[in-house]
């Protein structure tokens, strides 16, 4: 059974108010209201006395720029008395067993209702379980709380208004709050990172008008997104060494899913809590990952340690998170290709006396050439040409011919060299999702990937670029562009890696289950393996076979959505409850092979956010049919696509 979720992508929200605030256009204000300043969170906020740490927070109006390109426009934020604005808001940080008074003065027009989890202090970690405190206009009130339970959370406020209504995040309200364990040593990579989804003055002044629906008359909601309240390019560059282990804490304060991927490394998760967390996208214990779903109001402490030196990208896999649009685009960027948003760059340096190892000498050669194929559709307010790879080896050409890559099989330890070859009419780059390159130079962000001044260019049109790397693991993986990625991706400039321990075909009991592109776009569709009603998988009775499943897919639904196997005669458009869901045995998540405490059957339904992969192993032990169904979030259930299957 699925759980609901928050998912708001350019979209009304499917749920409650979880975090509320304030924004307007309010030109004659602007001279004098303060100007917001980002919050690193760095720097533990109140005094500490008595084991009572006391926190003084004004909720007031202040400015805000998105970027130095944008005007600044008025909302609601959170500061630390005699203090300026931050957002996100002042950070609390203590060890378990500390109280904390939080005196609130609310400098608005509206009343203001703050509140922090109940888990904070053992209650139980629901989206209902809050302690609160409502705080009138212009008035002052404490809220007192015991950090007891170790972790990290997240407070907001809220406030009675459109934006409230259709829950999206409207301003800054939110802040973190971090509970150390009583005797947690200090760490020297430790860093805490807000993700915030601050909607844009035009949409959300539709929001608040009383003159119109927002659920239904409000569209083209626009959010800028941040992390510690700037967005990339602008993101602090965390710097380390090889060899190091980097501690971080990430915390979603926005309504939005957002699933977090680490390029070239896996990282370990150590801890991840919130109110809407499913069991089932939980990690066990130490699991390592290179995607890691947030959902909203969630938090996560993870560990990882570079062993190779480079540049490396930590974002949202969300390429709606991480683009421009009209009101951000600059003169640098008038077509809006390159990235914004939720992306932490990573500089790791050698360590002192050790030289780094070069890019490996190729065994073997293939092709990658980037081709347009006939036809156009719309992105938003682009037209979006089809496109795919084309796969090369030995003089044979693997060509799909639709909007979709062919999958391209590499052997575990055999070095590879790939020839990205672009016949396109602009720039490309590919990105190995989830290999470990031993050169970070053929990760595939442009002008970011590699070392000091020796950077991944462009692929322009005409060009190409040669990526060398030695997969050390087999298992499930995928490549795609990563420039301009939400129309390079929709277009079809992505597929499936899979790397095996040897050069043996696939057998007949080896599956991919790849999605692509958005439900409702007519000329990019949501598709499995290239097809908006794909062929029926053949199953061997008694034999167990491997499903891979890949998502790579965009749009409300797309993004987030659960997959099952279901043994019902049918597919019903809406299902609140599968009561004939088979059982299947986790086998993989991000290639890396779960622990045997992970491995036992179950129910045979996951959600598999867009950058992960998962790998199941389902033995039939019946003949007949089954029916592999993608299903969106929300109450209902809604059928995306499905797959037949016949098992014989």
């Amino acid at each position: 059974m699925h759980m609901s979720r928050i998912v708001s992508i350019g979209g009304t929200a499917a749920c409650v108010l979880l975090i509320a605030g304030f924004m307007n256009n309010a030109p004659a204000h602007r001279g004098v209201l303060p100007v917001v300043r980002a919050n690193p969170n760095t720097e533990r906020a109140g005094v500490l006395r008595n084991g009572v740490l006391t926190v003084s927070i004004d909720a007031k109006l202040a400015q805000w720029r998105f970027s130095e390109h944008r005007p600044a426009m008025s909302l609601a934020t959170f500061a630390e008395t005699g203090k300026a604005p931050q957002m996100p808001g002042p950070f609390v940080r203590v060890t378990a067993g500390t109280a904390l008074r939080l005196v609130l003065h609310n400098s608005l027009a509206k009343p203001l209702s703050f509140v922090v989890p109940a888990a904070l202090h053992g209650g139980p970690d629901r989206i209902n379980a809050m302690d609160s405190v409502i705080v009138a206009a212009g008035a002052t009130d404490t809220l007192w709380a015991r950090a007891t339970v170790p972790g990290a959370y997240v407070y907001h406020g809220a406030l009675p208004d459109g934006v409230t209504r259709v829950s999206h995040i409207a301003g800054a309200l939110v802040g973190a709050i971090v509970v150390d364990s009583a005797n947690a040593p200090a760490r020297s990579h430790d860093r805490v990172f807000v993700i915030m989804a601050t909607e844009d003055s035009a949409s959300a002044a539709c929001d608040d008008t009383t003159t119109v629906n927002p659920l239904t008359e409000c569209h083209g909601r626009r959010f800028m997104y941040t992390i510690n309240g700037t967005q990339w390019p602008n993101t602090d560059r965390i710097h380390a060494t090889a060899g190091d282990s980097l501690h971080w804490r990430v915390i979603n304060g926005s309504a939005q899913v957002h699933p977090m991927h680490l390029h070239g490394f896996y990282y370990r998760v150590d801890a991840l809590a919130g109110p809407l967390v499913e069991p089932t996208t939980r990690p066990v214990p130490g699991q390592l990952v290179v995607t890691q779903l947030l959902e909203p109001l969630s938090s996560m402490s993870m560990t990882w340690s570079p062993d190779r030196a480079g540049n490396w990208l930590f974002h949202c896999h969300f390429s709606l998170h991480n683009a421009s649009y009209a009101m951000l685009a600059t003169t640098e960027d008038p077509d809006m290709r390159d990235m914004v948003g939720l992306i932490i760059g990573t500089i790791v340096a050698p360590r002192p006396g050790v030289v780094a190892a070069g890019a490996p000498r190729a065994s073997r050669h293939l092709r990658l050439v980037a081709e347009r194929g006939a036809g156009a559709s719309r992105a938003g307010t682009e037209i979006v040409p089809p496109m795919r790879f084309v796969l090369e080896e030995h003089g044979e050409r693997t060509d799909t011919r639709v909007d979709w890559s062919p999958e391209i099989n590499l052997v575990r330890g055999v070095p590879v060299a790939i020839t990205i070859v672009n016949h396109l009419d602009q720039p490309t780059t590919v990105h190995w999702h989830g290999i470990e390159v031993e050169d970070s130079y053929a990760d595939g962000v442009p002008g970011f990937s590699g070392d000091g001044t020796h950077v991944t260019p462009l692929i322009a049109p005409g060009d190409s670029f040669v990526a060398r790397f030695t997969p050390p693991r087999s298992g499930t993986f995928m490549y795609h562009a990563h420039f301009d990625e939400m129309r390079e991706e929709l277009a079809g400039l992505e597929g499936a890696l899979i790397v095996r321990d040897s050069d043996a075909p696939p057998g007949p009991d080896d599956h991919l289950i790849f999605l692509k592109g958005s439900p409702g776009n007519r000329a990019h569709p949501l598709e499995i393996n290239g097809h908006a009603n794909p062929d029926t998988i053949m199953l061997r009775l008694g034999h167990p076979a491997r499903l891979r499943f890949m998502n790579l897919g965009s749009g409300v639904g797309g993004a987030v959505p659960a997959f099952s196997l279901t043994a019902r005669p049918d597919s019903a458009s809406l299902v609140t409850r599968d009561t004939m869901l088979v059982l299947w045995r986790p086998v993989a998540k991000d290639a890396f092979d779960l622990p045997a405490s992970a491995t036992a059957p179950r129910l045979a339904d996951q959600t598999i956010s867009v950058g992960e992969t998962y790998d199941f192993e389902y033995t039939p032990e019946a003949r007949g049919t089954l029916r592999l169904e993608v299903r969106g979030a929300g109450a209902n259930h809604q059928l995306l696509i499905r797959v037949p299957i016949r098992v014989e």
